[in-house]
């Protein structure tokens, strides 16, 4: 693909076809991705369309990748022998589908990783039939080697035919441009062989032909499958501008060996130094774009070639260690992983303790503590110690993987300023042919009609050909691929940026729209709080021993997820010192209230544990005694909690989540950067407000249930602001979606993190300026890159149309406009690259500040 016109093309010619539900073509990545139902069409067939279509087709990956292996199978003599494995590994429970390439010796096995794993598959293939000659290995081709091998080919493709040319068109641009003026080579090339034809223009004739039907074969048939499909792209163009100057050229070579005294000029120069230049600037354009995606493949890197695995015994004993390719790995498989050595996959701690080192994955610089029990995720770093682990996530399912999914489909999807691209891409190259053509007359006519100076003409020409010359200049200057490329490829840069500063932005829309964001609303505990809330006072009304009266509450809230029904059982499990996981009585009948509690029946009485809302809902009457508690608590913004034990308030919880470090600063900081912060909690009134005057926001919403927070999102949205919402919890996705862009914080729960547009993966608020301040910076440079690409072509287009020629004798040869047009895709590119060196505002380095600007 060329231009947008060939990924939108590509899109309608996709959507087009039945089966198919969903497309996204991406330019910069050169990749589709197609939602499509496989009873009515098959992956092969959608390949087959693309080629139709006029565009060759690698497949990547399909849907059923999720966890599929591809095993090399030496010692395969027959089909049958190949039949015969095929139908042992089938029968395997897990494996869902057994895929054969005999020619290959291959083998391509997609499975359920609860179930087996490719460590059960090379055993099977290994024990059967009778002289166990079947021999198993991973086949040679890691994950995404398909793409990275085809951007390698591309780039050599484009590289071998720009060497060609090369070799062709430096002669050609010697005879017609340097040895005219060397005296004895001159007289030479001069020489006439037939009538007026010149050994020098049959040099020039034979050795640009190659350039032009060979080396640029690919401009032929580029624009003969595009006009096929009735869209016109960048091929049209150079096809027409090169032929317009080989065929003239022919043309004046013809004439002139039948003619005893024309005198012509020919363009094999214009044509062959086009095809090379424009090559040239191909090659570049696929090496800068190879870059831009680099962020996956440094992603994909990170997972280590080999891990140890360990034999335990029915004690926990180790009995042996192996070493193996870490894609061998399977669900509960037990990892060591000794220091310096990266962690081979997600799991969690059995045994030892060490700290590890995860900044490649959430950008968090800090090595963390780990000992038994504390998760890990692969492709992190182990410093000091060494670790035992037990593999949870293994292949599509782990931390890793999902990453790379996301960063992938961030870079596939289209932001929407690109419409604009679109839109310009449909009618340019049309316009740009009726240019080319009314340049060419508008010459043409005013040569015959004496409407310029004779003394205007070069020498070497006359007046259709200097026509010629603008018109062929006027088509090869303009360029639409830069404009094609403006936002692709910085979304590529800025997601890939942001992956690797822990913060993922899902595509181009969660970009655009982070960078007109003008109001935050936070969700308290666990984003502007550490969200790991801990019992810190217990009140008591009633005579009950504490212990019984834990032991209630504790069975009541156990089957609860939220964070402040954690810390209450935390603190129960303290009256039961000599239990790790204590068995809390049986709860019958178990509701939660979302946003407000829980009840439960509990050895027959019936337990409310929750706000002052749900107690009033309930019809329980609440003691002034227990009032004065409350508002004590939420004064030193803690949080009561009431406990009812039938029908009577028996206790009261004070429960503090201590604020994050920096918050104050944080909220400081998005005020100097003109965005406003509210707080909207489930919280109580007290606590809010005393939490919200502590870290500087001055609007706070409390006691609001989850469709609520939604609401004040749709409130603040119609007084016209462009709203983020910044959650963690599951009571916070109506809101993340409702919000222009919802930011979830990285530790908070998967739903949260598939509801958001933003990710936040080291749970830090200052990723928030961060995500924020990379996406403006981001769309200044996609601002940039159109008035390049477009003040490129609005200034070209008239000078290559001889607009300076009149005044200054200046005027712009066809094969220096091609190298222009070559060079402005190329610096869309490079601009965008240049994202690269992107740094977080100096402010978020150090957060001890007050009041503060940010450029």
């Amino acid at each position: 693909m060329t231009c947008t016109s060939c990924s939108s093309t590509l899109e309608n010619a996709l959507l087009a076809v039945p089966g198919v539900q969903k497309v996204q073509v991406a330019l910069a990545t050169e990749e589709a991705e197609i939602h499509h139902d496989p009873k009515i069409i098959t992956y092969n067939q959608l390949m087959q369309k693309i080629e139709e279509t006029g565009f060759g087709a690698v497949l990547v990956s399909t849907g059923e990748d999720m966890s599929k292996i591809n095993l090399r199978i030496d010692g395969v003599r027959t089909v049958n022998s190949m039949r015969m494995l095929e139908n042992s590994l089938q029968a395997l429970p897990g494996v869902q589908a057994v895929q054969t390439s005999p020619e290959l010796k291959k083998i391509a096995i997609s499975y359920k990783p609860d179930m087996t794993g490719p460590r059960n598959f090379i055993k099977v293939i290994d024990s059967t039939g009778s002289s166990r000659r079947f021999k198993a290995t991973i086949y040679p081709e890691g994950e995404g080697a398909g793409r990275e091998s085809h951007r390698k080919e591309e780039i050599k493709q484009y590289f071998r035919s720009f060497l060609w040319s090369l070799i062709f068109t430096t002669p050609v641009f010697l005879t017609s441009m340097v040895f005219m003026y060397i005296p004895g080579i001159k007289h030479g090339l001069d020489t006439k062989v037939v009538n007026m034809l010149t050994i020098g223009e049959v040099i020039r004739w034979v050795l640009s032909t190659p350039v032009q039907f060979i080396i640029g074969r690919r401009f032929y048939t580029g624009s003969y499958k595009a006009l096929h499909h009735g869209s016109a792209n960048m091929d049209v163009l150079i096809a027409l501008g090169t032929n317009a100057a080989y065929f003239y050229s022919v043309y004046t070579v013809i004439r002139a060996a039948s003619s005893p005294d024309f005198e012509g000029t020919d363009f094999f120069e214009t044509s062959a130094m086009l095809i090379s230049f424009i090559l040239l600037g191909k090659y570049l354009e696929v090496l800068a774009k190879g870059k831009t995606s680099e962020a996956i493949a440094k992603l994909m890197n990170l997972a280590p070639e080999t891990a140890i695995l360990l034999s335990l015994d029915e004690e926990g004993n180790v009995i042996s260690e192996e070493e193996i390719d870490s894609r061998l790995i399977q669900k509960n498989d037990i990892i060591k992983i000794i220091p310096g050595a990266k962690v081979a996959s997600d799991g969690f701690v059995l045994w030892g303790q060490s700290h590890i080192n995860e900044s490649m994955i959430t950008g968090e610089a800090r090595p963390v503590a780990k000992r038994k029990g504390d998760t890990v995720i692969g492709g992190t770093v182990n410093e000091n110690g060494v670790l035992h682990i037990k593999a949870t996530k293994v292949g599509s399912e782990s931390a890793l993987a999902q990453i790379v999914r996301l960063v992938e489909s961030a870079q596939m999807a289209k932001a929407p300023v690109q419409k604009f691209a679109d839109r310009i891409s449909k009618y340019f190259v049309p316009l740009v042919i009726m240019l080319s053509f009314s340049t060419w007359l508008a010459w043409f006519l005013a040569g015959k009609l004496h409407g310029y100076p004779e003394s205007w003409i070069p020498s070497s020409m006359d007046s259709f050909e200097l026509a010629l010359q603008f018109g062929i200049s006027v088509m090869v200057i303009a360029c639409p691929c830069a404009l094609g490329l403006a936002t692709p490829t910085a979304v590529m840069v800025g997601t890939g940026v942001g992956a690797s500063l822990g913060v993922l932005i899902k595509g181009g829309q969660a970009l655009e729209g982070a960078h007109k964001v003008n109001c935050i609303v936070f969700d308290k505990t666990g984003t502007l709080t550490v969200g790991k809330p801990v019992v810190v006072n217990t009140r008591l009304l009633k005579n009950m021993v504490l212990q019984e009266f834990y032991e209630l509450v504790a069975a009541t809230e156990v089957n609860s997820e939220h964070p402040l029904a954690k810390a209450i059982i935390e603190y129960a499990k303290k009256f039961r010192e000599d239990e790790e996981n204590p068995a809390w009585p049986e709860a019958r009948d178990f509701v939660s209230i979302t946003g407000h509690g829980v009840k439960a029946i509990v050895r027959n009485k019936e337990v409310i544990v929750g706000n002052k809302s749900l107690m009033l809902e309930n019809n329980i009457v609440i003691p002034v005694d227990a009032q004065d508690m409350l508002t004590e608590t939420e004064s030193m913004a803690q949080t009561g909690i009431l406990v009812s034990i039938d029908g009577e308030i028996t206790g009261v919880l004070a429960i503090f989540d201590p604020v994050k470090p920096g918050a104050q600063e944080v909220i400081s900081i998005l005020k100097s950067m003109n965005v406003r912060s509210i707080m909207v909690t489930g919280d109580n009134w007290g606590t809010a407000s005393s939490i919200a005057s502590q870290i500087g926001i001055e609007t706070a919403v409390a006691e609001a249930k989850p469709e609520q927070k939604a609401e004040k999102v749709k409130e603040l949205q119609a007084e016209g602001y462009a709203v983020a919402m910044v959650g963690d919890g599951i009571n916070d996705s109506p809101a993340l979606v409702a919000a222009d862009v919802g930011m979830a914080i990285g530790a908070g729960t998967d739903i949260a993190i598939e509801a958001a547009d933003i990710v936040l993966m080291k749970s830090n608020l200052e990723d928030v300026i961060t995500a924020i301040h990379l996406s403006r910076k981001t769309f200044s440079r996609i601002r940039l890159n159109y008035i390049w690409a477009l003040g490129y072509n609005i200034l070209g287009i008239p000078i290559a149309a001889g607009a300076l020629f009149p005044s200054t004798g200046f005027r712009l040869p066809p094969w220096i406009a091609g190298a222009a047009m070559a060079a402005s895709s190329v610096s869309v590119v490079c601009c965008s690259l240049l994202l690269k060196n992107y740094e977080r505002p100096k402010k978020l380095e150090n957060l001890e500040i007050g009041g503060i600007q940010i450029e």
